[in-house]
């Protein structure tokens, strides 16, 4: 997979409308979601994306400190559902961490992550930090990295 970083102004067209779409299939429609997706948030994030035959099959919006929590933070991780099986959920969140690291010279990361995947972020180095809470009628928690 070929993973690219833009920041908002950087993105084609087709670029903003296959990560909306990606968005929208899992977030919206395969977790049965109804949620404000397009936030405005997206103009402030760097996107990250990986690329599979022409297609964008993983995604994440990261964060310097300050634009979303206190620290730096990775948002609207998602890989496609079909992709799973091949670790690129792994592979986005190296490269986001990475990312976070180049652009904003910081280690300190929080993300609000949905609660089922409590095991997936702590394989990459983040805790849990306060109680469950819920998002969009999710179970989420907090979560950092040092």
């Amino acid at each position: 997979m070929n993973f690219i970083i833009k920041s908002f102004q950087e993105l084609t067209i087709i670029e903003l409308y296959q990560i909306l779409q990606i968005r929208s299939e899992v977030f919206v429609v395969e977790q049965d979601c109804v949620y404000q997706d397009v936030d405005f948030k997206d103009q402030k994030a760097i996107h990250v994306f990986g690329y599979k035959n022409d297609k964008i099959i993983a995604y994440t919006r990261i964060f310097k400190p300050g634009d979303y929590f206190k620290n730096a933070s990775i948002g609207r991780v998602v890989v496609a559902k079909n992709e799973r099986k091949f670790g690129y959920g792994h592979q986005i969140m190296i490269t986001s961490i990475t990312a976070i690291k180049n652009y904003f010279k910081v280690d300190k990361i929080t993300i609000s992550a949905q609660k089922y995947l409590k095991k997936f972020y702590e394989s990459h180095q983040f805790k849990q930090i306060g109680e469950e809470y819920l998002e969009d009628g999710i179970p989420h928690i907090r979560m950092d990295r040092d």
